[in-house]
């Protein structure tokens, strides 16, 4: 077996900014523009807690630079295994969750292009699982070849997020924000409730930490694309929403099936919808390549610690946790056809929200981790814990907005996974006496 391949800087912040930046950024103005100006102190508040989220992950990976499965590594070395098993239980649910709702979202977009994508509900699904294995078997080739894919396809996706952004700003109407709350609630609450918006278009700040055995000079590289990366997304964030709501009405804004889109055909004509609609495609795209490499590497450390089947750190000879991929693919697969049935859409579309919940849950017990692990150093840096503390704060602040049936359900599916570890744990005793 050939030694894994690993990815560098530029690749490593691809990652970061990929992930973060999937589907939801190209729809998110027009689910702000209710609220008016104020959306924009939404961003600011959203984007100061992910990026204390940010520094906290820079700090613990600094800690443990090799410390391949990010939060679960961080867990379990500051709360123990049954902590660190619920973390990556969680996540992985998320992550295969996740990738199934990007895969649906890509073959939407590319409607745009395929009409017949819209009517033909199998041509959809064979277009979406073939986007789903094309990827999967990309990433079974090595750490290194996804991560190519991952930096080309962030580069294209960005280049007409920035043209509509940077252009857009040319043609601001100020009126726009005015009054800076439009909606029927005090300033309090539109501020909690836009804030709650836009706080989870942060998820996947963490990923450069998951893959940090074949991070290139990790102690270095995983601080540094964490916190670059999070500081691009929050500009990115911040100024693309503000150039999309100076340039469309208020009222027609809130209407908008593609924002993003029409701001650019309202700047150069009706042409220019294909722009964007070709940047959401390969934002998806990327967002699925992106996330099918995270989705194999924190079943793959949780193995080897005896917390996860064997199946998932077996590697190939290209240095990849290869079943572990597949495995998850295949879980991938049937959610994107039940999405095709319309009777369990509504069903699939609550699943996404729980994976956004075991995702904030697995942030909530790595800060405590990044406490308690300063704790032991001897060495208390208080800024640190004043940064941690608005990171949980942000997170619990997250947790809270899912709503309480989110929550509710979040809570049961976490706890589906204990006759599992108990399993595990029964077999890892029984194989240490033989």
């Amino acid at each position: 077996m050939s030694a894994p391949k690993t990815i560098g800087l530029w690749t490593t912040i691809s990652l970061v900014v990929g992930n973060m930046v999937a589907s939801g950024l190209f729809m998110l103005p027009a689910t702000l523009g209710g609220y008016g100006g104020i959306s924009l102190l939404g961003w600011v508040v959203s984007g100061a807690g992910a990026i204390c989220l940010a520094l906290v992950y820079s700090w613990l990976s600094k800690r443990q630079p090799n410390a391949t499965g990010g939060h679960y590594a961080y867990t379990r070395d500051g709360m123990g295994q049954f902590a660190a098993f619920l973390v990556v239980w969680g996540y992985w649910i998320s992550v295969w969750c996740t990738n199934a709702a990007i895969s649906v979202a890509f073959v939407s977009y590319l409607t745009a292009f395929v009409p017949a994508l819209g009517t033909n509900p199998l041509l959809a699904a064979g277009t979406g699982l073939g986007a789903i294995w094309f990827l999967t078997w990309i990433n079974t080739r090595g750490v290194r070849e996804a991560g190519i894919v991952q930096l080309f396809t962030t580069i294209l996706k960005l280049a007409p997020l920035l043209v509509i952004t940077i252009g857009g700003l040319f043609y601001l109407q100020i009126d726009h924000f005015v009054p800076f709350n439009a909606s029927a609630e005090t300033d309090m609450t539109a501020l909690s409730s836009v804030t709650t918006l836009t706080l989870f278009a942060f998820l996947g700040l963490e990923c450069a930490t998951i893959p940090s055995g074949n991070v290139r000079d990790p102690e270095k590289t995983i601080p540094r694309a964490t916190i670059y990366g999070t500081i691009f997304v929050t500009a990115l964030y911040m100024l693309g929403t503000t150039a999309v709501m100076g340039i469309i009405p208020p009222a027609e804004l809130v209407s908008s099936q593609a924002p993003f889109a029409d701001a650019a055909a309202a700047i150069w004509g009706e042409n220019a919808r294909y722009l964007v609609a070709a940047g959401a495609v390969i934002s998806t795209f990327g967002a699925l390549n992106g996330w099918l490499l995270i989705q194999g590497q924190m079943p793959m450390a949780a193995a080897r610690d005896q917390l996860f089947p064997s199946i998932f750190k077996r590697e190939n000879k290209h240095g990849t946790p290869a079943m572990g991929i597949i495995i998850g693919s295949i879980l991938i697969s049937i959610l994107t056809l039940m999405n095709f049935s319309k009777s369990l859409a509504g069903t699939y579309k609550f699943a996404i929200l729980l994976s956004t919940l075991t995702c904030l849950v697995a942030y909530l017990f790595a800060i405590v981790s990044f406490v308690l692990a300063e704790g032991r150093s001897g060495e208390i840096r208080w800024i640190r814990m004043v940064v941690a503390a608005i990171a949980f704060a942000f997170s619990m602040w997250a947790v809270i907005g899912s709503g309480a049936e989110v929550v509710y359900w979040g809570f049961i599916m976490l706890m589906a996974g204990l006759p599992f570890y108990a399993w595990i744990v029964l077999q890892r005793n029984r194989n240490s006496k033989l």
